[in-house]
C-alpha cells in the first residue's frame, strides 16, 4: 500500500512544516514571541526535526529512493507556508509568482505520489 504510507509521510511533513512555519514566524504574529528564539527553537523546533526524520524514514523505506523524500518534503512547505502566511500575516498568496510556485508544488506532490 505504497500511496496510503506516501500519504501519512505527506501528512507528517505537512504537520512538521507547520511547526516550523510557527518557529520562524511566530513573533511576526504575537508581540509575546518576540525576543525568545530559543524557547521557539524548542518547542517548534523539536517535534518538527523528529516529524522530518520519521516521514523521511518512511518514504525513502517505501520507496528507496531519497530523492522523492526530499521533493515531497519542499512540495508540502508550498501548500503549508502560503495558507499559514496568508491566514496569518495577511499576506496575500494570490499573487502569480506564489500561485505558480503552489501549482509546481501540486505538480511535484503528484510526480512523486503516482509515478511507480
Amino acid at each position: 500500500m505504497q500511496i496510503f504510507e506516501l500519504s501519512k509521510a505527506c501528512l507528517i511533513l505537512a504537520f512538521a512544516q507547520t511547526c516550523v512555519w510557527f518557529q520562524l514566524y511566530s513573533h511576526y504574529v504575537w508581540d509575546w514571541w518576540k525576543g525568545k528564539p530559543l524557547q521557539a527553537a524548542l518547542m517548534y523546533g523539536i517535534p518538527a526535526s523528529l516529524c522530518f526524520w520519521y516521514a523521511t524514514k518512511m518514504i525513502v523505506d517505501t520507496t528507496s529512493e531519497a530523492w522523492t523524500a526530499r521533493l515531497l518534503g519542499f512540495g508540502m512547505s508550498y501548500l503549508t507556508f502560503p495558507l499559514l502566511t496568508w491566514w496569518l500575516l495577511n499576506e496575500s498568496m494570490f499573487t502569480m509568482k506564489t500561485m505558480l510556485c503552489v501549482t509546481l508544488s501540486f505538480m511535484i506532490i503528484a510526480i512523486q505520489l503516482g509515478w511507480k
